[in-house]
């Protein structure tokens, strides 16, 4: 996620200075393809940072579980019988059979191998196994579950596979400070105290790196967003939000709500200041995660990316509690974003066999407006070469 440093408002930006070029170079097309590239990226990149893996109140109960795929890795999460969460490689110590092949469920005690049943408990150490206990010397700590450093953070559990994990108040909430000028910001919309009020999971045939790209831009909103400029016409003016240090859409006149037809939501978020309503902000987390914030709810998207040509993404839409528990009808702010995902990510697919034509080999452009995606093209390949953050 980039930003310029000090602008406020999209009038800060709309003139490109006279030596800047109009048009800057994008990736060259064999970035969203190779699987080579994508094996690196998979280990330089999604394997060495943050990865935000499961919503925290997914795992309800002591032994509720998830696994997730985390670059080459299978990830366990799960919640220990004190309440907190725990995340591990999901890897029998024994002879390396997948513990937990289901993506979700519930153990009563412990996790068994299916395989030879090594059985741990859910602080990862091995309680038991066939003949155990005629080999004394065996540590059971030490032939445990590999631990997965886990963080607790806008009511979900981000973990990180590297042997010594980047510093999270930098390359995770740094990302926010970054986006919205400071962390006070987004802490008043307290997402760790909201609620699920729907999760639409999509399966996009697309590179990640596209569907990044395309969240970070608005050049494209006034051509396949109708709902959404209806409700934020700043939109159509091809500047995206991101692009200003603290600044958010505003809401039309017209509009009472963040809904797909602008009528109202519910009530406002209690934290979040008169300067934040009626207005949209919009955070990208790299590698994986986008946050919105609207004034009455939050939409969470995490990507799972599988291969070079397909993406998982799963999308939250957060509400107060109240809200969900009363059973209001949310269809109409999830119907918004829902038709924005599905037209970001049909052009994404639309876009996707494009990267293997000779007429793409050495990439496209980046018009103005879309020049800060350079800087995310040059995150991805010094990732790839070993340097930066």
């Amino acid at each position: 996620m980039t930003t310029t440093p000090t602008q406020s408002a999209p009038a800060a930006a709309t003139a490109t200075p006279a030596t800047a070029p109009s048009l800057l170079a994008t990736l060259a097309g064999h970035h969203y393809t190779d699987p080579d590239i994508f094996r690196q990226e998979q280990e330089k990149i999604f394997e060495r940072l943050w990865f935000c893996a499961v919503r925290s109140a997914d795992l309800d109960k002591p032994g509720a579980f998830r696994t997730v795929r985390i670059g080459r890795e299978s990830v366990l999460i799960t919640r220990n019988r004190s309440g907190a969460l725990r995340a591990f490689l999901n890897i029998c110590r024994h002879r390396g059979a997948q513990l937990c092949t289901e993506e979700s469920g519930e153990v009563r005690r412990n996790l068994q191998c299916p395989y030879h049943a090594w059985t741990y408990d859910l602080d990862g150490r091995l309680v038991a196994a066939p003949n155990l206990q005629k080999m004394p010397d065996v540590d059971r700590t030490e032939r445990g579950l590999v631990p997965v450093p886990l963080r607790e953070w806008l009511g979900y559990a981000w973990v990180c596979l590297a042997d010594e994990p980047p510093s999270f108040e930098d390359t995770v909430i740094g990302a926010a400070i970054e986006r919205l000028g400071d962390t006070a910001s987004l802490d008043r919309y307290r997402t760790e105290g909201l609620a699920l009020g729907k999760r639409l999971t999509y399966d996009v045939h697309a590179n990640w790196k596209l569907i990044i790209e395309n969240f970070m831009e608005c050049y494209h909103c006034a051509t396949i967003h109708p709902e959404l400029t209806e409700v934020l016409p700043e939109f159509a003016d091809g500047f995206a939000a991101q692009y200003y240090v603290g600044h958010g859409a505003a809401f039309a006149e017209e509009a009472t709500g963040f809904t797909v037809d602008g009528t109202e939501g519910f009530g406002r978020l209690p934290g979040i200041e008169d300067t934040q309503d009626r207005r949209y902000y919009a955070i990208t987390v790299r590698p994986q995660v986008f946050v919105n914030l609207v004034p009455d709810h939050v939409i969470v998207h995490r990507m799972f990316p599988m291969a070079p040509d397909r993406t998982v993404v799963e999308c939250d839409w957060l509400y107060l509690p109240e809200v969900v528990d009363s059973g209001a009808d949310v269809s109409k702010s999830v119907e918004l974003f829902h038709r924005v995902n599905a037209q970001d990510f049909d052009a994404c697919e639309r876009t996707q066999p494009a990267m293997s034509s000779r007429a793409y080999r050495a990439g496209g452009v980046l018009v103005p407006s879309e020049h800060h995606i350079g800087a995310f093209h040059r995150w991805v390949t010094d990732r790839l070469a070993g340097e930066g953050a």
